[in-house]
This record gives C-alpha cells, sequence and structure tokens, in this order.
C-alpha cells in the first residue's frame, strides 16, 4: 500500500479533505488488524477510529520522508489495541468470575442454614439476655443497628480494640448456647 506523501503532509496540517482520504486508504489495511482483536464489527470499528486519531495526532512528529507510513500505522495500530486488550484484561475476568460464580449458585444445592429457620428474632433476643450488659450492647449495635465499630466505641466510651473484644465475646457465647440448645434437642430425640 502507498500513500502520497503530500496527502500525510496535509494531514499533519489539519486538512480535512485529506484527513478523511487517508481515513479511507488506512481503512483497507487497518481494519482487518481491528477485526483480529474485536469480535464484533461494532467495537472494531471504534478501535479503528480511536487509533486513526492516535495516528492523526502524531503525524506531525513523524519524519514523512523516512519512515514509510503503512509499516508505522501498522504498528501503532497493533500496540494501541495490545494496550487496550491489557487494560480491559483485568475487566473480563472479573466479568468471568461473576458469571461462573452466578452458575454456580444456579447449579448449587439450596443450603438451609438451620439457625434462621429454628431461631426466631424473639428466641435470639432472648438469649442476648444471658450476655454481659456491654456485650451485649456491641452486639445489638454491631449486628443489629449496623454501627461500626468506630462509632460504638464513641458511644460507649471505649477503645475501639475494645468494642471488637466483646462482639467477638458475645458471638462466642451466643454460638455456645446454640450449640448447648442443640445438643440438648438431639439428647431428648434420641431418648
Amino acid at each position: 500500500m502507498h500513500i502520497d506523501v503530500k496527502l500525510l503532509k496535509a494531514c499533519a496540517k489539519n486538512k480535512r479533505k485529506a484527513q478523511e482520504e487517508l481515513y479511507k486508504a488506512c481503512f483497507l489495511f487497518l481494519m482487518p488488524i481491528c477485526k483480529r482483536f474485536h469480535q464484533n464489527e461494532a467495537d472494531a470499528h471504534a478501535a479503528y477510529n480511536d487509533v486513526f486519531l492516535k495516528i492523526l495526532n502524531n503525524l506531525s512528529k513523524l519524519d514523512l520522508d523516512e519512515v514509510p507510513f503503512p509499516s508505522w500505522a501498522k504498528r501503532v495500530m497493533t500496540n494501541a489495541l495490545i494496550d487496550e486488550y491489557r487494560r480491559n484484561k483485568k475487566y473480563r475476568e472479573q466479568i468471568q468470575k461473576c458469571d461462573e460464580e452466578r452458575k454456580l449458585e444456579f447449579y448449587s444445592k439450596e443450603v438451609v442454614n438451620d439457625a434462621i429457620t429454628d431461631y426466631d428474632e424473639r428466641s435470639i433476643l432472648r438469649l442476648l439476655d444471658y450476655l454481659k450488659p456491654d456485650s451485649k450492647r456491641v452486639f445489638i449495635l454491631y449486628v443489629i443497628e449496623g454501627y461500626s465499630h468506630k462509632e460504638i466505641a464513641h458511644i460507649m466510651n471505649m477503645s475501639v480494640g475494645t468494642s471488637k473484644w466483646h462482639l467477638s465475646i458475645a458471638r462466642q457465647e451466643l454460638r455456645e448456647m446454640i450449640t448447648k440448645i442443640e445438643n440438648e434437642k438431639l439428647n431428648n430425640l434420641a431418648i
């Protein structure tokens, strides 16, 4: 493919007619490169337009008498498409991961949380009465009311670490109480 140097110099001077002529001339040998990187025609055209603009913007920096334009334009197109591919790779991986998670959810067997079905709000609140007062307050503020540890520390005049400790203790004691109740249910069934 041969492109006249006069046309390239006119494009470098932002002559619109020359740029349109160059656009059409480059389309034939640069568009197939875009199609190799993009699966649909619209994305390939969008990529071609973006990179063609980059080519036009850099024409003034190019020594048009020395550098063969078609080779340079192909190199710019290829490098830009590779850069775009790398930029979008993380996005595509994230989309693929989300799709796989949805498939897993769809095909997986539903897991039933017995604590949700066996314990209603009243029974959980009754269990909270067995906790130490500060642990109970922290648990309610964090789990039920949705406060952060920093906010709880400010409300209850304690450090953030103490708030986290009380939450941990409350969860541990609740877990132990629920396990004890479940074991008693199993023992009663066995008799």
